[in-house]
């Protein structure tokens, strides 16, 4: 089963994040990777390469990052990452929808074998490791939410005190309250 951490981040609380990120020589990759993309190490300057909706975090230093190229649909022929065999974290950006509400964002890594994803192999211990420390950091950084599987950063706690309304982004999404 995939780990997953759902969160609420500012531009502010991004950039700490990605600051924190910087330490662990992570590299950047989008969902769809375009052709001679060079892959630009994780940190608060790579922001401004970082698309819109979500990308990967990938750890290079520890396994080679598997890319494979799309056999249908509209993306048919651009190239992706591998996100089961390869390690990388999903990352997902909170943005604002058109209310003007922080919609949620997450990160998610596949860690074990699993019969649904046919991994063979677990993720390299150091990869489990890795993603542990930079969950432990947000747990420590960020406010719990409520509900409880939310994790609602420093300033997107402050803005939410000043009117900014936390929604789930998933369909149906409910609203969503820094604990505390």
């Amino acid at each position: 089963m995939a780990e997953l951490v759902r969160f609420f981040m500012t531009d502010v609380d991004e950039r700490a994040f990605f600051r924190q990120l910087a330490r662990h020589r992570l590299t950047l990759y989008p969902v769809r990777i375009p052709a001679g993309w060079k892959a630009p190490a994780v940190d608060e300057s790579a922001l401004s390469r970082l698309p819109e909706d979500a990308a990967y975090l990938a750890a290079e230093q520890l396994a080679p990052i598997l890319v494979d190229r799309l056999k249908r649909g509209p993306d048919k022929g651009s190239l992706r990452v591998d996100e089961v065999r390869s390690p990388v974290i999903y990352y997902e950006r909170s943005r604002i929808n058109g209310e003007g509400e922080l919609l949620s964002g997450k990160l998610w890594a596949e860690l074990d074998i699993t019969p649904q994803t046919g991994r063979r192999d677990a993720a390299p211990d150091r990869f489990r490791q890795l993603f542990r420390e930079i969950q432990e950091w947000l747990h420590k950084t960020f406010r719990r939410g409520a509900p409880r599987e939310f994790w609602v950063g420093p300033e997107a706690a402050r803005r939410h005190r000043d009117g900014l309304v936390l929604r789930d982004s998933e369909h149906g999404g409910g609203i969503v309250r820094p604990f505390r």
